[in-house]
């Protein structure tokens, strides 16, 4: 008669230690995009509707220099850049906002567009960024400390019009970046920075998105935009697997291609729009079939996500959400205008692009409603994605990080 009440006893307090285990696990949302780079969060709990005055914002980080970086949070640590005067500083900050170090990274980049805009990338206790000017460098996160550098022009990288702006991919034991030119996209032993591998046979300038890796029937791959169009490269020796031209010289490639059930989708501004790929794995070999293209994503640099198999993106001045199997348009909207966008409990957070406008939106094929809205302080154009994770929002504008609690109270 003991045993059982025992033993629910004993599976309660299991429960119990888990849940508080998981409650206290530091938010991990380590570079670019998140721990997938899929710019979804793992949050749950959140509002689903803000004040009229936007949700409590716990602290702002101000002085940060000129850019573009998103934040990394890792090991309760926050960490970005800036350019200030004619430097990069890399920045680091604890969960409450108060600075723990900062180091110079390299000359600023002055040219068009001047601003920081790699993002960091946290994996193992170190820290991995590339400078505008295509410096990629290794860092000890917890003091800033150099452990290694190289730079894109060793493998016969040409910086790009508006400087490199890619954040590293980190898969396994490889540093993964793309230089463009003869050898495209390289890897990099994590730990020492020597080269493991370069890609070989596509030929192609670099642009400024950001390295995807994912895993389709076995196969992992490794794809990214270029100047002459998307390809894709085996992460075990860079050998191409399947490319194909799509907005090839193109005023930018911006957008991080995504992945989702088997398809491949990549969008850009400048009237390009988007296209979708259907993978195939057949003995080592990958296919990739135009299955669609549209004109109704003309996605500069805001993103897109993909939910329960809808593609929710930037689409010039507005939003759009597209059938990712067939392309088909379910609606378009205003939402914030033109700007950035993170999934996060089902629902979207919006970035816009001028006046710092951040918005909270359903995420649903049947129509967009908007949830709440408000403004943070800067000038020019705000660029970096919005981040939610560890129940928080940040937002960085201009010399400005800030941070908003977006949690349903009590949970």
């Amino acid at each position: 008669m003991t045993a059982k009440p025992r033993k629910t006893l004993g599976l309660m307090l299991v429960l119990f230690l888990f849940s508080v285990a998981v409650r206290g696990q530091a938010p991990y949302w380590p570079g670019w995009r998140g721990s997938l780079r899929d710019g979804k969060s793992p949050d749950t709990n959140l509002l689903k509707q803000w004040p009229a005055e936007g949700p409590e914002r716990l602290w702002k980080a101000d002085g940060i220099g000129n850019g573009f970086s998103n934040v990394a949070v890792a090991g309760g640590m926050i960490y970005t850049t800036g350019d200030i005067d004619d430097r990069l500083i890399l920045f680091a900050f604890d969960l409450d906002g108060k600075q723990k170090w900062k180091i110079d990274v390299d000359a600023a980049w002055i040219r068009s567009h001047s601003g920081s805009r790699s993002t960091p990338m946290i994996d193992g206790g170190k820290l991995y960024l590339i400078s505008g000017n295509g410096l990629v460098g290794c860092y000890d996160a917890k003091t800033g400390t150099r452990i290694w550098d190289r730079t894109m022009r060793e493998f016969g990288g040409k910086t790009p019009g508006w400087g490199y702006a890619e954040s590293v991919l980190i898969y396994q034991n490889l540093a993964i970046v793309t230089p463009g030119g003869e050898k495209c996209i390289v890897a990099l032993d994590k730990t020492t920075g020597e080269t493991v591998w370069t890609s070989q046979g596509f030929k192609a300038g670099a642009q400024y998105s950001s390295c995807h890796v994912f895993t389709y029937q076995g196969m992992p791959m490794i794809v990214n935009g270029t100047q002459q169009g998307i390809v894709c490269v085996d992460p075990k020796d860079g050998r191409v697997l399947w490319s194909n031209p799509f907005s090839a010289r193109n005023t930018a490639n911006c957008p991080t291609p995504v992945f989702s059930d088997g398809y491949v989708f990549w969008a850009n501004g400048y009237g390009k729009g988007g296209i979708c790929f259907k993978l195939t794995v057949t003995g080592g070999q990958v296919g990739a079939e135009e299955v669609w293209w549209t004109k109704d994503m003309n996605c500069h640099h805001g993103g897109y996500i993909v939910h329960n198999g809808y593609i929710y993106g930037n689409n010039g001045g507005g939003w759009t959400c597209l059938d990712l199997k067939s392309g088909r348009k379910m609606w378009k909207e205003r939402g914030v205008r033109k700007g950035s966008v993170c999934f996060a409990d089902g629902m979207l957070y919006l970035f816009g692009e001028r006046g710092g406008t951040a918005g909270l939106a359903t995420c649903s094929p049947d129509g967009m409603e908007m949830r709440g809205s408000f403004d943070v302080q800067g000038s020019g154009s705000s660029w970096a994605h919005p981040v939610v994770i560890g129940g928080r929002l940040y937002l960085r504008y201009d010399t400005n990080l800030y941070c908003y609690d977006v949690r349903i109270q009590g949970r």
